[in-house]
């Protein structure tokens, strides 16, 4: 009798929270203009909160859990993305690959400026991505490609049926990351219901399904490539990670900390000594196959003109953007004082270095050994990567998440509740003044680095942590 009214209460109190949840994503999705930051922290504040209820309260009913996170990301389905317009620029390049042009050598400017409309809609879709982008050549890799091109012949001339087949392309790769993600959890010893602080987190299903971004793409074949690593599967593991990496640039930050891993990882069913030579003669193969499969996905595309304008597209990123920066605004404001003006010409041309040296002494100086190990070496290396670069979108926090899933560290997971305040630079928008609130900025990165610095270098932890013969238990 106690066990049955119990139940019901548990039951009654997951519906409410459900409940409210998908009344929350609804107002979201469907009735919210980014301006408006009072109502979107309002919003997004509740919901991380009925979140994080959710996740504590019912982290043992995974099938509650999991029929959630999915059932909450249909809401957005026929939902236009309302904090971003970068799929736009998604639909145009999908239909300039089906119409028979290389996406690469073209920037939309160049076609409207010429009054000429080579797609559907080519006007529409212009207007909508904006000048900024629109005059730039396209960044996005071949895998990313072949998802706007799906949606092209899906959804030839409809705006919102091509946000329909992105969507469901980015939930397909949720699930992926879900199942993959999952069967790593439990090689690894941690507790399955840790993929849930990623695949049920508001900012998850707001950024990746609700906005159209496609890292949740390349964060599930990222994670399947770790999954069949740890299985010893190293050569499939390598095309896998290809794939991720022909979605997003991204994973090739973390190609040098394998290196460990393959001469000195001893798997549990092995109890010889790892043998060097056959581990560098893995390690070799692995790159290999890993450039070699990205090369040939990028052949369809390259030539001369494409690797000049894909170059000076990426660079973009390092020397003209600035938007949601931490050190870096720190050092421009140094250079405001000493110089007089922005020097992010130099200061883009340096950080780079500084993220090399930081991976080599990763790479080389830590122990990455176990999946475990190698996990958060990746999530430390990227966190370096972010605290040092010239532009933070909100998104570019996903593959930091997800990561720390499987890691001792949380200070992703409380950055992908403060990188909300990132949306406040919107206010601006249509007053002469343009620029972000370095206050707001300021208050977002003194809570994330106050909980990477208690993590990282304060904190007592249990040095079994990184072993994965023993159980793990990652609290929260």
């Amino acid at each position: 009798m106690f066990m049955n009214s119990t139940f019901l209460k548990l039951n009654k109190q997951s519906l409410l929270l459900a409940i409210l949840s998908v009344l929350l994503y609804w107002a979201f999705a469907y009735n919210l203009v980014r301006t408006d930051y009072l109502k979107l922290i309002g919003l997004y504040v509740t919901l991380f909160a009925l979140f994080y209820r959710l996740v504590s309260k019912f982290k043992d009913d995974l099938k509650l859990l999991t029929y959630l996170a999915f059932g909450f990301r249909c809401v957005f389905i026929l939902a236009i993305p309302n904090l971003s317009q970068d799929f736009y620029r998604f639909i145009w390049d999908g239909r300039m690959i089906f119409a028979g042009f290389n996406p690469y050598l073209f920037t939309p400017e160049s076609f409207i400026n010429s009054e000429q409309s080579p797609i559907a809609q080519a006007e529409a879709l212009y207007s909508g991505m904006g000048v900024l982008n629109g005059s730039h050549f396209t960044n996005y890799p071949p895998i990313n490609q072949l998802c706007f091109f799906i949606a092209s012949v899906f959804a030839g001339k409809s705006i919102l049926g091509s946000v329909v087949v992105f969507k469901l392309l980015i939930i397909a790769a949720d699930f992926g990351t879900f199942f993959y993600g999952s069967k790593l959890l439990k090689r690894l010893d941690i507790p399955v219901y840790n993929i849930f602080w990623y695949i049920l987190n508001p900012f998850i299903i707001i950024e990746l399904t609700g906005n159209l971004h496609f890292e949740g793409v390349m964060i599930f074949f990222l994670i399947w490539s770790l999954y069949l690593l740890h299985c010893g599967k190293w050569k499939f593991a390598a095309v896998i990670l290809a794939l991720s990496i022909t979605v997003k640039l991204i994973p090739l930050i973390f190609l040098a900390l394998f290196f460990k891993w393959f001469l000195f990882n001893k798997h549990k069913t092995n109890n010889e000594r790892p043998n060097l030579l056959a581990g560098l003669w893995k390690l070799v193969g692995f790159y290999s196959i890993t450039l070699l499969t990205t090369l040939l996905l990028f052949a369809p595309f390259l030539s001369a003109e494409f690797f000049n304008n894909y170059a000076k597209t990426v660079g973009l990123w390092f020397q003209n953007f600035e938007f949601n920066a931490s050190l870096y605004y720190i050092a421009r404001e140094v250079g405001y004082t000493f110089r007089g003006y922005n020097e992010i010409g130099i200061i883009g041309k340096v950080t780079p270095i500084l993220v090399v040296l930081f991976i080599l002494i990763i790479t080389f100086f830590r122990k990455n050994k176990t999946m475990v190990e190698l996990i958060s070496a990746m999530l430390l290396v990227l966190s370096f990567y972010y605290f040092t670069a010239t532009t933070i979108h909100p998104w570019y926090i996903a593959t930091l998440l997800i990561l720390s899933v499987f890691t001792k560290y949380k200070f992703p997971l409380v950055w992908s509740f403060v990188i909300i305040l990132s949306y406040l630079a919107y206010v601006n928008i249509d007053k002469a003044d343009k620029s972000e609130n370095l206050w707001v900025i300021a208050l977002e990165y003194a809570v994330v680095y106050a909980v990477f610095i208690w993590e990282v270098f304060l904190k007592k932890t249990d040095k079994g942590l990184s072993v994965s013969s023993k159980k793990i238990s990652i609290p929260i």
